[in-house]
Protein backbone atom coordinates (compact mmCIF):
# COMPACT_ATOMS: atom_id res chain seq x y z
CA UNK A 1 0.00 0.00 0.00
CA UNK A 2 2.64 2.80 1.04
CA UNK A 3 2.61 5.53 3.55
CA UNK A 4 0.92 8.59 2.11
CA UNK A 5 3.03 11.73 2.23
CA UNK A 6 0.29 14.57 1.48
CA UNK A 7 -2.99 15.37 -0.82
CA UNK A 8 -3.95 18.12 -1.85
CA UNK A 9 -4.36 20.81 -4.54
CA UNK A 10 -1.25 20.96 -6.61
CA UNK A 11 0.87 24.12 -7.19
CA UNK A 12 4.06 24.61 -9.02
CA UNK A 13 7.11 23.15 -7.29
CA UNK A 14 8.92 25.83 -5.11
CA UNK A 15 12.78 26.46 -5.62
CA UNK A 16 15.79 27.60 -3.96
CA UNK A 17 18.89 28.19 -5.33
CA UNK A 18 21.41 26.41 -4.05
CA UNK A 19 23.94 23.77 -5.00
CA UNK A 20 22.00 21.73 -6.35
CA UNK A 21 18.41 23.46 -6.12
CA UNK A 22 16.25 22.95 -3.39
CA UNK A 23 12.70 21.37 -4.25
CA UNK A 24 9.24 21.52 -2.47
CA UNK A 25 6.29 19.83 -3.18
CA UNK A 26 3.17 21.95 -2.17
CA UNK A 27 0.25 20.32 -2.54
CA UNK A 28 -2.26 22.28 -0.44
CA UNK A 29 -1.39 23.11 2.93
CA UNK A 30 1.54 20.34 2.55
CA UNK A 31 5.28 21.31 1.54
CA UNK A 32 7.66 18.53 1.40
CA UNK A 33 11.12 18.53 0.80
CA UNK A 34 11.31 16.66 -2.74
CA UNK A 35 15.22 16.27 -2.54
CA UNK A 36 15.06 13.73 0.27
CA UNK A 37 13.16 11.70 -1.90
CA UNK A 38 15.18 10.67 -4.76
CA UNK A 39 15.74 7.01 -4.80
CA UNK A 40 12.19 6.36 -3.52
CA UNK A 41 9.43 4.86 -5.30
CA UNK A 42 6.29 6.87 -5.08
CA UNK A 43 3.10 7.24 -7.16
CA UNK A 44 1.44 10.18 -7.90
CA UNK A 45 -2.42 9.91 -8.09
CA UNK A 46 -4.76 12.76 -9.51
CA UNK A 47 -7.97 12.20 -7.37
CA UNK A 48 -10.53 13.20 -10.49
CA UNK A 49 -11.08 17.19 -9.26
CA UNK A 50 -9.26 20.05 -10.14
CA UNK A 51 -9.61 23.48 -8.49
CA UNK A 52 -9.00 26.83 -10.58
CA UNK A 53 -5.75 28.35 -8.64
CA UNK A 54 -7.00 31.58 -8.56
CA UNK A 55 -11.04 31.43 -7.51
CA UNK A 56 -11.02 27.72 -6.54
CA UNK A 57 -13.91 27.36 -8.73
CA UNK A 58 -14.25 23.22 -9.21
CA UNK A 59 -13.64 22.96 -13.29
CA UNK A 60 -14.07 20.12 -15.20
CA UNK A 61 -11.26 21.31 -17.23
CA UNK A 62 -8.06 23.51 -16.56
CA UNK A 63 -6.81 26.68 -18.84
CA UNK A 64 -3.61 27.85 -19.42
CA UNK A 65 -1.76 25.64 -16.56
CA UNK A 66 -4.58 25.88 -13.54
CA UNK A 67 -7.18 28.19 -14.77
CA UNK A 68 -11.41 27.68 -14.73
CA UNK A 69 -12.44 29.00 -18.03
CA UNK A 70 -13.85 32.14 -16.28
CA UNK A 71 -10.85 33.42 -15.04
CA UNK A 72 -8.83 32.28 -17.75
CA UNK A 73 -11.00 34.95 -20.12
CA UNK A 74 -11.53 37.59 -17.55
CA UNK A 75 -8.06 37.67 -15.53
CA UNK A 76 -5.30 39.92 -16.90
CA UNK A 77 -2.29 37.37 -16.03
CA UNK A 78 -4.01 35.02 -18.68
CA UNK A 79 -4.00 37.61 -21.45
CA UNK A 80 -2.05 36.93 -24.88
CA UNK A 81 0.05 39.76 -23.52
CA UNK A 82 1.43 37.99 -21.01
CA UNK A 83 3.00 35.26 -23.39
CA UNK A 84 3.71 38.14 -25.91
CA UNK A 85 4.55 41.74 -24.18
CA UNK A 86 5.18 43.05 -27.03
CA UNK A 87 1.02 43.45 -27.74
CA UNK A 88 0.79 44.88 -24.17
CA UNK A 89 -2.64 47.36 -24.37
CA UNK A 90 -2.04 48.81 -21.03
CA UNK A 91 -2.01 52.23 -22.49
CA UNK A 92 -4.97 51.60 -24.60
CA UNK A 93 -6.98 51.45 -21.76
CA UNK A 94 -8.18 48.05 -22.23
CA UNK A 95 -5.90 46.13 -19.79
CA UNK A 96 -8.22 43.42 -18.00
CA UNK A 97 -7.23 44.71 -14.67
CA UNK A 98 -5.71 47.88 -14.85
CA UNK A 99 -4.38 47.69 -11.02
CA UNK A 100 -2.79 43.81 -11.61
CA UNK A 101 -1.10 45.25 -14.80
CA UNK A 102 0.54 48.24 -12.64
CA UNK A 103 1.51 45.90 -9.51
CA UNK A 104 3.01 43.37 -12.35
CA UNK A 105 3.49 44.54 -15.74
CA UNK A 106 4.56 48.24 -15.05
CA UNK A 107 7.12 47.30 -13.01
CA UNK A 108 11.42 46.62 -14.45
CA UNK A 109 12.03 43.78 -15.90
CA UNK A 110 15.30 41.63 -16.53
CA UNK A 111 16.06 40.62 -20.20
CA UNK A 112 18.30 38.00 -20.11
CA UNK A 113 20.23 35.02 -21.85
CA UNK A 114 20.01 31.43 -20.34
CA UNK A 115 21.00 27.70 -21.12
CA UNK A 116 18.69 25.38 -21.17
CA UNK A 117 18.84 23.18 -24.04
CA UNK A 118 20.65 25.78 -25.69
CA UNK A 119 20.97 29.26 -25.82
CA UNK A 120 17.96 31.84 -25.02
CA UNK A 121 16.64 35.17 -24.64
CA UNK A 122 13.57 35.83 -22.28
CA UNK A 123 11.68 38.23 -19.88
CA UNK A 124 10.91 38.15 -16.19
CA UNK A 125 9.66 40.90 -13.40
CA UNK A 126 12.86 41.66 -11.58
CA UNK A 127 11.48 39.79 -8.17
CA UNK A 128 11.53 36.58 -10.77
CA UNK A 129 15.40 35.93 -10.32
CA UNK A 130 16.55 33.40 -10.19
CA UNK A 131 13.43 31.61 -9.40
CA UNK A 132 12.34 31.46 -13.44
CA UNK A 133 15.44 30.30 -14.70
CA UNK A 134 15.42 27.82 -12.09
CA UNK A 135 11.98 26.70 -13.39
CA UNK A 136 12.89 27.01 -17.04
CA UNK A 137 15.65 24.34 -16.14
CA UNK A 138 18.39 26.95 -16.91
CA UNK A 139 21.68 25.62 -15.69
CA UNK A 140 23.61 29.39 -17.17
CA UNK A 141 21.41 32.53 -16.58
CA UNK A 142 22.61 36.65 -17.27
CA UNK A 143 21.00 39.39 -17.04
CA UNK A 144 21.49 41.67 -20.00
CA UNK A 145 18.91 44.35 -19.72
CA UNK A 146 16.94 46.25 -16.88
CA UNK A 147 13.80 47.68 -18.38
CA UNK A 148 10.93 49.52 -17.24
CA UNK A 149 7.71 47.63 -17.78
CA UNK A 150 6.85 44.60 -19.39
CA UNK A 151 5.76 45.58 -22.82
CA UNK A 152 9.40 47.47 -23.12
CA UNK A 153 11.17 43.85 -22.57
CA UNK A 154 8.93 42.43 -24.77
CA UNK A 155 10.23 44.74 -27.76
CA UNK A 156 13.73 44.02 -26.61
CA UNK A 157 13.15 40.69 -26.63
CA UNK A 158 11.82 40.85 -30.39
CA UNK A 159 15.17 42.83 -31.29
CA UNK A 160 17.00 39.37 -29.68
CA UNK A 161 14.50 36.90 -31.51
CA UNK A 162 15.97 37.38 -34.59
CA UNK A 163 19.71 36.06 -33.56
CA UNK A 164 18.45 33.57 -30.58
CA UNK A 165 16.03 31.25 -29.60
CA UNK A 166 13.43 32.73 -27.31
CA UNK A 167 12.28 28.80 -26.18
CA UNK A 168 13.62 25.49 -24.40
CA UNK A 169 13.20 22.40 -26.55
CA UNK A 170 12.09 20.20 -23.05
CA UNK A 171 13.01 17.16 -24.13
CA UNK A 172 16.55 18.08 -24.59
CA UNK A 173 16.72 19.81 -21.32
CA UNK A 174 15.48 16.87 -20.09
CA UNK A 175 18.01 14.66 -20.97
CA UNK A 176 20.94 16.54 -19.42
CA UNK A 177 22.93 19.73 -18.77
CA UNK A 178 23.62 21.95 -21.86
CA UNK A 179 26.85 22.04 -23.27
CA UNK A 180 28.33 24.97 -21.67
CA UNK A 181 27.95 28.57 -23.27
CA UNK A 182 29.82 31.72 -22.90
CA UNK A 183 27.25 33.89 -22.27
CA UNK A 184 29.52 36.96 -22.03
CA UNK A 185 30.43 36.45 -25.77
CA UNK A 186 26.87 36.00 -26.91
CA UNK A 187 25.52 38.92 -24.83
CA UNK A 188 28.70 41.19 -26.88
CA UNK A 189 27.40 39.31 -30.14
CA UNK A 190 23.78 40.28 -29.65
CA UNK A 191 24.41 43.93 -28.65
CA UNK A 192 26.57 44.54 -31.39
CA UNK A 193 24.01 42.87 -33.77
CA UNK A 194 21.02 44.44 -32.33
CA UNK A 195 23.05 47.88 -32.11
CA UNK A 196 20.33 49.87 -33.79
CA UNK A 197 17.43 48.72 -32.56
CA UNK A 198 18.66 48.99 -29.15
CA UNK A 199 19.41 52.71 -30.03
CA UNK A 200 15.90 53.12 -31.45
CA UNK A 201 14.27 51.85 -28.48
CA UNK A 202 15.95 54.01 -26.04
CA UNK A 203 15.85 56.77 -28.03
CA UNK A 204 11.95 56.38 -28.05
CA UNK A 205 11.54 55.39 -23.94
CA UNK A 206 14.40 56.69 -22.75
CA UNK A 207 17.69 55.58 -21.89
CA UNK A 208 16.44 55.00 -18.08
CA UNK A 209 13.62 52.80 -19.28
CA UNK A 210 16.42 50.77 -21.42
CA UNK A 211 19.40 49.72 -19.24
CA UNK A 212 22.25 47.58 -20.57
CA UNK A 213 23.25 45.92 -17.49
CA UNK A 214 26.91 44.48 -16.77
CA UNK A 215 26.13 41.23 -14.24
CA UNK A 216 27.34 38.23 -12.66
CA UNK A 217 26.31 34.79 -14.67
CA UNK A 218 24.33 32.74 -12.53
CA UNK A 219 25.28 29.05 -12.76
CA UNK A 220 22.81 26.48 -11.54
CA UNK A 221 22.40 22.44 -10.33
CA UNK A 222 19.93 20.09 -10.71
CA UNK A 223 19.20 17.56 -8.37
CA UNK A 224 19.31 14.58 -10.74
CA UNK A 225 20.60 11.02 -9.71
CA UNK A 226 20.03 9.61 -13.90
CA UNK A 227 18.63 11.35 -17.00
CA UNK A 228 16.33 9.90 -19.14
CA UNK A 229 17.91 8.16 -22.17
CA UNK A 230 14.27 8.28 -23.86
CA UNK A 231 12.18 11.33 -22.98
CA UNK A 232 8.39 9.59 -22.46
CA UNK A 233 5.92 12.34 -20.43
CA UNK A 234 3.04 11.68 -18.23
CA UNK A 235 -0.54 13.21 -18.39
CA UNK A 236 -3.04 13.39 -15.70
CA UNK A 237 -5.87 13.56 -17.75
CA UNK A 238 -4.83 10.46 -19.48
CA UNK A 239 -2.97 8.67 -17.02
CA UNK A 240 -4.10 9.47 -13.42
CA UNK A 241 -1.97 6.89 -11.70
CA UNK A 242 2.06 7.84 -11.81
CA UNK A 243 4.75 6.03 -10.24
CA UNK A 244 8.15 5.02 -10.28
CA UNK A 245 11.62 5.75 -9.13
CA UNK A 246 12.12 9.48 -8.60
CA UNK A 247 15.49 9.73 -10.91
CA UNK A 248 15.48 13.75 -10.49
CA UNK A 249 13.91 16.98 -10.71
CA UNK A 250 14.63 19.55 -13.03
CA UNK A 251 12.58 22.66 -13.98
CA UNK A 252 9.25 21.79 -13.37
CA UNK A 253 9.93 18.09 -13.87
CA UNK A 254 10.00 15.30 -12.06
CA UNK A 255 12.20 12.80 -13.84
CA UNK A 256 10.74 9.24 -13.00
CA UNK A 257 12.61 5.79 -14.18
CA UNK A 258 9.13 5.23 -16.01
CA UNK A 259 8.98 8.81 -18.14
CA UNK A 260 8.58 12.35 -16.38
CA UNK A 261 5.68 14.90 -15.66
CA UNK A 262 5.07 18.67 -15.81
CA UNK A 263 3.52 19.24 -12.26
CA UNK A 264 3.39 22.79 -13.29
CA UNK A 265 0.87 21.77 -16.08
CA UNK A 266 -1.38 20.69 -13.53
CA UNK A 267 -2.05 23.48 -11.49
CA UNK A 268 -5.04 23.36 -9.13
CA UNK A 269 -5.31 19.40 -9.82
CA UNK A 270 -6.13 17.33 -6.32
CA UNK A 271 -3.42 14.75 -5.99
CA UNK A 272 -1.99 12.46 -3.42
CA UNK A 273 1.76 11.72 -3.02
CA UNK A 274 2.37 8.21 -1.79
CA UNK A 275 6.00 6.49 -1.01
CA UNK A 276 6.53 3.03 -1.17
Amino acid sequence: MGQELARGALRKMATELSQPVSYTLVLGDARLPLNDLLGKSLTLEYLGEIHCIHCDRLTSKSFNQGYCYPCFRRLAQCDSCIMSPEKCHYDQGTCREPEWGLANCMIDHIVYLANTSGLKVGITRHSQVPTRWMDQGATQALPIFRVASRFQSGLVESLFKGHVADKTNWQAMLKGPADPADLASERQRLMEACASGIAELQGAHGLQAIAPLQAQETLIDYPVLAYPGKVSSFNFDKTPRVSGTLQGIKGQYLLFDTGVINLRKFGGYQVALTEH
